[in-house]
């Protein structure tokens, strides 16, 4: 005898109301958590677990305009979107704001001129309600797509040229990036470069700043060494173009983690001891920070609780309250370490 293949039909608020015994406008009213009696709430509680029904949400979001879903833009490369640990902390700290909203959390990866016109299609077809987005440069294309559209929106950074109606959150990068060099300095180096990433967005170009405010007079622009992206192996790339510059170099601000801890590889190779010949430091107090050896000084900028708060905007503004359109900066204190 061949067995019976169980139904693949959904249930369905019918099939609740027949089970429990109620009309359908009661189990209406518990699901979208209207009052009922508590004996109905039961009925329909254990006619719900009976009958397997599951709310379809697309249906009901159609009806209210919404799609419960907010985008999680990231304008870098792919590569870096898996391994710069800053990225995955907003992100987490974003996701945990979304899910406790009862929001769904949609990744989009910007990393080229075609992944900038599908996403900004993407945006504009309605397929989330709010945006948050990370590492903007100025005059990047998504600025005026969010411009345009008018969408619920919260950057990360603050991009000059953002449409100051659209907050931002994030940090201090001039004062944090003075702060820590000046402490290298304290500590008796005279001879002090930058490994400057990312100079066509404001935490680059910002940190470049924080680092010439603090040498002063001293500062020589030829001592800042630009690379592409906050990365490890553009870290060793800047950090032999420093050695090449200037041999006697005795301090290294480096504008991330991972490109610090690159430098170190660059500097054992040119049989360099940290902290003794060369003292470097670091920005962001990420997991790189404890990976080299020594581990590094360090700005540390708090990646989880930026997701948080940009989400935080985003579901304010989704529910129509009135959010300040100037910034939020969190605080970013020194970490002292081993590696100056």
């Amino acid at each position: 005898m061949p067995l019976s293949r169980p139904s693949s039909r959904r249930a369905t608020v019918h099939d609740v109301a027949a089970a429990a015994g109620v009309s359908r406008g009661t189990v209406s009213r518990v699901i979208n958590g209207g009052y009922v009696s508590p004996q109905a709430r039961a009925a329909i509680e254990a006619a719900i677990a009976q009958v397997g029904y599951v709310p379809n949400t697309a249906a009901r979001n159609l009806v209210r305009q919404r799609s419960q879903a907010v985008g999680f833009v990231v304008l870098e490369p792919h590569m870096l979107f898996l391994e710069d640990p800053n990225i995955g902390a907003i992100m987490l700290g974003a996701n945990a704001a979304l899910s406790d909203a009862d929001y769904q959390m949609v990744n989009l990866v910007v990393d080229s001129e075609r992944d900038t016109e599908r996403v900004s299609r993407y945006l504009s077809g309605g397929f989330v309600d709010g945006v948050i987005i990370v590492s903007a440069r100025t005059h990047d294309p998504i600025i005026r797509v969010l411009a345009q559209l008018a969408i619920p929106a919260t950057y990360v950074g603050h991009p000059r040229d953002i449409d100051p109606g659209i907050p931002f959150v994030g940090i201090d990068n001039v004062g944090s990036a003075r702060l820590i060099t000046e402490r290298l300095m304290a500590t008796g180096r005279r001879r002090i470069g930058m490994i400057a990433a990312a100079v066509d967005r404001d935490s680059g170009a910002d940190r470049v700043t924080g680092f010439q405010q603090a040498l002063g007079r001293r500062f020589r622009p030829e001592m800042v060494a630009e690379v592409p992206l906050y990365d490890y192996s553009w870290g060793t790339k800047g950090m032999r173009v420093l050695l090449e510059r200037d041999p006697d170099i005795d301090g290294v601000f480096a504008g991330s983690d991972a490109l610090a801890a690159g430098a170190l590889e660059a500097l054992r190779d040119a049989g360099l001891a940290v902290p003794r010949d060369v003292g470097i430091v670091g920005f962001d107090d990420s997991s790189w920070a404890l990976r080299t050896q020594p581990h590094l000084s360090t700005v540390h900028q708090p990646a989880t609780d930026l997701g948080a708060r940009a989400a935080d905007l985003v579901l304010r503004q989704l529910r129509g309250d009135d959010v300040d359109a100037g910034g939020v900066l969190l605080p970013t204190p020194v970490v002292w370490r081993g590696s100056a």
